[in-house]
């Protein structure tokens, strides 16, 4: 994984995937797409009968009509706030800003910092030290007061004594102000602000959009869900922890339509399974966990929000960091595009009208009912959305797969060696096929080998240095299996397979070989 433009300089919160990469993160939505859309069957048992749904997927464009934005809220409401330090002039997000209270020479000032969370205590003493000229002998003269605290929890007043991060004095914010964070661009000739448009900030609502769509073109009854899997953007003010918060990012998102009766089950249904699917895939119970969300956390239309939340080795102990939000929504977004934006302070929901009467936003006026065929019930369905961000996921993964132990070498001798435990399932390589020897036929062989693979996985052929070696590099891109040509395999026909975290070699036979390779990667 490498940063955008890097031979400019790089693009601060943009980041290219390369060979391993690219291949690890398809891996992982085709994982999601295969459990969740494509390979669905599963008989469900809520409070009635049992009962199965479907999942049918969609692909909608990352551009579209500026009015679903000022429908949804993104247009008025999805900001955040940032602060701009005057001596510095650089900008940060409001709550992002972390830093303590510190005393020294009878004044009592705030050292903020933006570095990561295992660092920040030696840099704000550092910065303490050096704004109140103490040398390291007389560092004991700092006397500090309570753990780190965000930007946004000081009033006013304190902002006065708060030392930027980049900053030599004191006081040298500005105001925080809102910052939308949807990328602005214009479609066709026009320049001007009729033909203003933005960068999807989501991917749901080309979903709820076509939701009718979707009805009128399948098969489909309530109970479904619609999935999609695609860029989206959002013009953070200070992206930051590697792929955790970027600019462009990947999303994996579901909107399971159902009826306001069985919302609740469906809610506590999704909730469990994409928190299995993450244990399924190799995160261990220890960083993982399911939060639900308090009621002061809850969005307006809400009606119970958890998340899915891994403990990431750049966060400071203790802190985690989401993989996936499960909302439960409601029936706001159909609502929204029928009628236009809904006012959150009134409760049950409510039409926000200007002074003559009208809605703030109109909607499309289209009908976003179902209608029951059976019992021919008429309501707006609600919405479970559980949504995962496929560079995060890839991310938990990478955190979770690493490991350092000790492995023999071909003399015996125990090497330390750098190990990516990935589930079989995501390994960017499946398979690794290697001569053992450049000669006696050997390399033949395993060109052969590795063409059959080739067909069925993403398999890789190396026979350039000692096996111990090649060993090594393959268990540094996470290949589960290793697969060796040597001299009894002109013999008999077999091979030595072997595996990556438990070290045991077997003996296979060459025509069993890729049904073998497939049963164990789960294919």
């Amino acid at each position: 994984m490498f940063q955008s433009s890097e031979i400019y300089g790089g693009m601060n919160g943009f980041w290219d995937y390369g060979p391993l990469g690219v291949e690890l993160k398809r891996n992982v939505k085709n994982a999601w797409w295969q459990d969740m859309c494509a390979g669905h069957n599963e008989l469900i048992q809520l409070e009635g009968a049992p009962s199965t749904f479907e999942m049918v997927g969609l692909d909608c464009t990352i551009l579209m009509h500026p009015q679903v934005w000022k429908c949804s809220g993104h247009y008025d409401l999805f900001h955040d706030f940032m602060v701009d330090c005057r001596e510095s002039k650089k900008r940060y997000r409001f709550d992002q800003v972390r830093g303590r209270w510190v005393s020294a020479k009878s004044q009592r000032i705030f050292v903020t910092t933006m570095v990561e969370a295992d660092t920040e205590v030696e840099e704000t003493q550092r910065k303490a030290q050096k704004f109140f000229n103490l040398r390291a002998k007389d560092v004991d003269q700092l006397v500090w007061e309570s753990g780190f605290v965000s930007l946004d929890k000081l009033t006013p007043e304190e902002h006065a004594v708060t030392l930027a991060p980049d900053a030599n004095t004191l006081g040298t914010f500005t105001a925080p102000r809102e910052f939308n964070l949807m990328f602005k661009t214009y479609v066709g000739a026009l320049s001007g602000e009729e033909g203003a448009a933005f960068l999807r900030p989501e991917t749901a609502q080309g979903i709820f959009v076509n939701f009718k769509n979707v009805l009128d073109s399948t098969r489909v009854k309530i109970p479904f869900g619609v999935a999609q899997i695609g860029k989206s953007f959002r013009n953070e003010i200070t992206p930051r922890n590697f792929t955790f918060r970027s600019r462009e990012f990947e999303q994996m998102e579901i909107e399971f339509f159902c009826n306001p009766t069985e919302s609740p089950g469906w809610y506590t249904y999704w909730r469990n399974r994409r928190m299995q699917w993450y244990r399924d895939l190799g995160l261990s119970d220890k960083r993982l966990r399911l939060r639900e969300h308090h009621a002061d956390e809850l969005s307006h239309y809400s009606c119970g929000t958890a998340d899915i939340e891994y403990a990431f080795p750049f966060l400071a102990e203790g802190e985690y960091g989401e993989l996936e939000g499960i909302a439960h929504r409601g029936d706001f977004d159909l609502r929204s595009h029928m009628e236009g934006k809904l006012d959150p302070k009134k409760r049950p929901l409510e039409l926000e009208r200007t002074e003559d009467g009208q809605p703030k936003h109109r909607g499309s006026g289209r009908d976003l009912t179902y209608r029951d065929d059976l019992t021919n019930e008429r309501y707006t369905p609600h919405v479970i959305e559980p949504s995962a961000g496929a560079d995060r996921a890839m991310l938990a993964f990478l955190c979770e797969a690493y490991t350092e132990d000790e492995a023999p070498d071909e003399d015996g001798k125990m090497q330390t060696r750098v190990v990516m435990r990935l589930h079989p399932r995501i390994a960017p390589i499946k398979a690794a096929v290697f001569p053992l020897v450049k000669k006696d036929g050997m390399p033949e062989l395993a060109q052969k080998i590795y063409g059959d693979l080739k067909k069925h996985m993403n398999v890789f052929y190396d026979e350039k240095g000692a096996v111990g070696r090649r060993y090594r590099r393959q268990d540094e891109a996470g290949t589960p299996y290793c697969i060796t040509v040597d001299g009894q395999s002109l013999v008999d026909g077999t091979v030595t397979v072997r595996d990556r975290d438990t070290l045991v070699q077997t003996r296979i036979s060459v025509s069993e070989l890729t049904q073998e390779i497939k049963t164990r990667i789960g294919s």
